[in-house]
C-alpha cells in the first residue's frame, strides 16, 4: 500500500511515520507534504497514492482547500488536535479521523476501517460532498442563546454576549463581556459544536474565544500567538505555530 502523510509539524509527521511502520510493514510512505500549494502540485503530478493521512490544520490554512483545486478520489483518515464540531460528520460519512497524539490502537482502527468500508480504487468525492453537506447543515443549528444557572434560576445568556469560555480548576466557565461569569455543565467539545466558526474560535484544550473580544496579538516565543483580550482571564491564550496562519486568517476575515 501506498500512504501520503499531509502533516506540517516535522514531529508529529515523524512519529506517525513511525507509527505506521511499526504496525503495517507494508505500506510505504510515497512522501510528505506540509502546505496546501505543496499537496496541490503534488497531486497534479504524481498518480494517486492508496491511503492520505491528512492533518486537517496545516500552517497556511485548511487542509480543506486542498479538494477545492484538485480530486482526491482515494481514502482519506484526517489528524488533529481539536475534536471539533465538524468532525462528528465524519464518521456519519464513514471518514475516519486521528485525534492526536495519535495511539497504535486509533491507527489500526482507522486502517481497519478503510479496508473494510472503502474500495481503494473507486471515487470518494461523494463522501467529501457529503461532508462538508454536514459541516453546512450544522451551521443551521447554532445556538443564539445558552440556558445558564443563576442561584436558584436558569436564564437565557445571548451568545451575542459571550467574550470567551474556557476550563479553569477543571470547571467551565462562560465570560461575558462585561465580565460576569457564568458556568455550564458542559465540554468545551460538546459547545464548540453549537457556535459559529465565524464568530468563535477553539484557540486551544482551554479556550474558546469570540472575534469581537479581541483586543490585539502578540507574537510569541517559538512563532506562537498570545491572544490579548477586552475582559481579564486567568491564563494567557497562546496559539500554537501551526494554528497561527489559521487563526491570523480566522480574524481577518
Amino acid at each position: 500500500m501506498r500512504a501520503l502523510i499531509i502533516e506540517d509539524e516535522l514531529i508529529a509527521s515523524d512519529a506517525l511515520q513511525s507509527l505506521i511502520h511499526e504496525i503495517y510493514t507494508d505500506i510505504k510512505i510515497v512522501a510528505i507534504l506540509q502546505s496546501i500549494d505543496e499537496c496541490i502540485e503534488w497531486f497534479q503530478m504524481n498518480a494517486m497514492p492508496d491511503l492520505v493521512f491528512m492533518d486537517i490544520h496545516l500552517a497556511d490554512g485548511s487542509s480543506f482547500d486542498i479538494f477545492d483545486n484538485v480530486s482526491i478520489t482515494c481514502p482519506v483518515i484526517f489528524t488533529t488536535a481539536y475534536d471539533e464540531y465538524a468532525l462528528k460528520a465524519f464518521e456519519v460519512n464513514s471518514i475516519d479521523y486521528l485525534l492526536k497524539p495519535i495511539n497504535k490502537k486509533d491507527l489500526e482502527r482507522a486502517i481497519r476501517k478503510y479496508e473494510n468500508l472503502t474500495d481503494r480504487s473507486g471515487d470518494n468525492s461523494k463522501l467529501f460532498n457529503k461532508l462538508l453537506a454536514s459541516i453546512k447543515e450544522n451551521e443551521s443549528s447554532f445556538k443564539s442563546y445558552f440556558l445558564v444557572p443563576e442561584k436558584d434560576k436558569l436564564i437565557p445568556l445571548p451568545v451575542n454576549d459571550i467574550a470567551c469560555i474556557y476550563i479553569d480548576l477543571k470547571m467551565i466557565k462562560i465570560m461575558t463581556y462585561s465580565s460576569k461569569i457564568y458556568y455550564l455543565d458542559k465540554t468545551l467539545d460538546e459547545l464548540i459544536q453549537h457556535l459559529d466558526p465565524k464568530l468563535f474560535f477553539r484557540a486551544n484544550r482551554q479556550y474558546i474565544i469570540a472575534r469581537g473580544a479581541i483586543v490585539d496579538i502578540s507574537i510569541w516565543f517559538a512563532s506562537k500567538l498570545s491572544v490579548n483580550l477586552k475582559v481579564n482571564i486567568p491564563n494567557k491564550i497562546l496559539i500554537s505555530k501551526g494554528r497561527a496562519h489559521e487563526f491570523k486568517t480566522w480574524v481577518s476575515k
